[in-house]
């Protein structure tokens, strides 16, 4: 799925009449089966702007066209069909405490299934084998038939991740994918969602605090204060750029992250910059 947004300022939902918008004037172009990281401190308006690229929250001023369609010219049911083009993955995954990890999975499927066969599969899941392979690819296989209530943080999080592959959705909208993760859990799950991405050709736009993880995409967004402050290419990014984009922000910066392109720093330890 393409993306393009011209000018595009959002406020979130909770903001007071009057409020700053959390996103100001930002323009971009994303082509289909491009994979994006979009990095930045706190407050940049990271999560505002996967929620406006996801037509759950509309812009304040601006443009947003997806596969050259303004969201919010169309009905009521056209626009939901397009919601069912994309997947959302907040950084806490709305999984209901008592439900099946196999019934959480494959909710991501609804959008293309009729009543009937969403009814049917709460009462015995299809598509068994479909959910398994999902969570296998984030080391879950054998969580498949346990409640949700009975997994960790980071397993919670790797279920909601697994939803991506069993989706139909054309766009790919995750929010701090690593947040509750060990570093092996965190690179196997980077690994998983790119490369599932790749073969489905779906356009793939994550935001991370972890700026070593970022630097390995291909293209690279800055944030700061709600605007864009680079988008470039990931050999492009360097240390003086992420200074500049983190100034006054240090305390969320753990320890210097390597960066491509940056000859310098090639053997400084690996670091994560925490930037929620």
């Amino acid at each position: 799925m393409q993306i393009r947004i011209d000018g595009l300022s959002a406020r979130h939902r909770a903001a007071a009449t009057g409020a700053a918008a959390a996103l100001r004037q930002v323009s971009l172009t994303i082509g289909p089966g491009e994979q994006v990281a979009i990095i930045g401190p706190s407050g940049a308006g990271k999560t505002t702007l996967l929620n406006a690229l996801a037509c759950a929250l509309k812009p304040a001023a601006g443009k947003l066209a997806l596969d050259g369609t303004d969201p919010w010219r169309l009905s009521v049911a056209k626009l939901q069909k397009l919601r069912g083009r994309l997947f959302l993955a907040p950084q806490t995954p709305p999984l209901p405490p008592r439900q099946r990890v196999i019934t959480a999975v494959l909710a991501a499927r609804l959008p293309h299934q009729s009543l009937l066969a969403s009814l049917r599969s709460l009462i015995y899941p299809t598509h068994i084998a479909e959910a398994e392979a999902a969570l296998a690819h984030f080391d879950l296989a054998n969580k498949l038939w346990d409640r949700v209530d009975r997994l960790s943080g980071g397993e919670r999080q790797r279920v909601g991740l697994s939803r991506a592959l069993v989706s139909q959705a054309s766009l790919w909208l995750i929010d701090e994918p690593l947040s509750s993760l060990d570093p092996s859990r965190a690179a196997l799950a980077i690994e998983s969602l790119t490369q599932a991405a790749k073969r489905r050709n779906a356009t793939l736009v994550t935001t991370l605090h972890q700026v070593d993880v970022a630097t390995r995409f291909a293209r690279v967004i800055g944030l700061r204060d709600g605007e864009l402050k680079f988008d470039l290419p990931s050999r492009e990014v360097t240390r003086e750029r992420l200074g500049a984009l983190y100034a006054q922000y240090e305390h969320e910066l753990t320890s210097a992250a390597p960066v491509v392109g940056d000859p310098a720093q090639e053997d400084a330890r690996s670091a994560v910059m925490y930037c929620r």
